[in-house]
């Protein structure tokens, strides 16, 4: 049976004003591509933060590999920041100005007491995303956000992580970027054999990248199953609302 990586029981979080996420469950294999499907607000972020042990649950845990995860223990968390990595919505908000983009890269490995030559990991990582290696030289604002994107895709990759973990990584992106970044995405799991978890509120973007899929609404997981089924022929009125609003290129 393939290994479970991600376990969340009872995973609940509250805010003074609301109650971000309530009493969910989540399974995550070896090797799966998971998308988790929302309205802005639905909670999708809050639980992403505590699976990435971030924030720490009201109640509930967040396991990985079977070790239960504590936000804030640093130390203790150092090989499970190996081995998983994530890229956000902002792509320059996630890359420090004053740091040149080889820096921004090799930090990572640095930080997390991986062995090797971190200039010679950095150039390879910058070609696996499509960069040439004199972009380590130069500094984020002189790139495009989809440019940007790239190179935090290929600050996640460096350590050589087993999972990969998008909060909306292609919402910040103009369309035409989108599909290659999408594309760039996709090929990395497929190469590296990546778990992936992805958040979004694009179906088509889901649909897209993920064998499976989690609708979120309210805080709570409301339906769950096969990305092509729940998108299809979902069971659930909120989602059958979600994919009514699709837009639909006329015939």
């Amino acid at each position: 049976m393939t290994e479970v990586l991600f376990e969340a029981t009872g995973l609940t979080r509250r805010y003074r004003q609301c109650t971000a996420v309530d009493d969910v469950d989540l399974a995550v294999r070896a090797g799966a591509a998971l998308g988790i499907v929302g309205e802005s607000g639905s909670g999708k972020s809050t639980l992403l933060r505590m699976l990435l042990a971030l924030e720490e649950p009201d109640s509930g845990a967040v396991r990985y590999r079977g070790h239960e995860l504590r936000a804030g223990d640093a130390g203790k968390l150092r090989w499970f920041r190996r081995e998983v990595q994530a890229v956000f919505q902002d792509p320059r908000g996630s890359l420090n100005p004053r740091w040149t983009v080889g820096r921004s890269i090799a930090e990572p490995l640095g930080c997390l007491g991986l062995d090797g030559d971190h200039a010679e990991r950095v150039t390879e990582v910058l070609a696996d995303v499509g960069l040439e290696p004199d972009v380590a030289d130069r500094h984020p604002h002189e790139f495009s956000g989809g440019q940007c994107q790239r190179i935090a895709l290929a600050r996640a990759i460096a350590p050589g992580p087993r999972v990969l973990i998008g909060d909306e990584p292609v919402s910040a992106v103009d369309i035409s970027t989108r599909a290659q970044v999408l594309e760039l995405l996709g090929r990395l799991v497929r190469e590296r054999e990546l778990t992936l978890i992805f958040v979004s509120h694009d179906l088509g973007v889901v649909r897209h990248l993920c064998d499976d899929v989690v609708i979120f609404r309210a805080g709570r997981a409301v339906e769950r199953g096969p990305a092509a089924e729940v998108l299809t022929t979902p069971s659930q009125p909120y989602t059958r609302r979600l994919v009514d609003s699709v837009p639909r290129m006329p015939v």
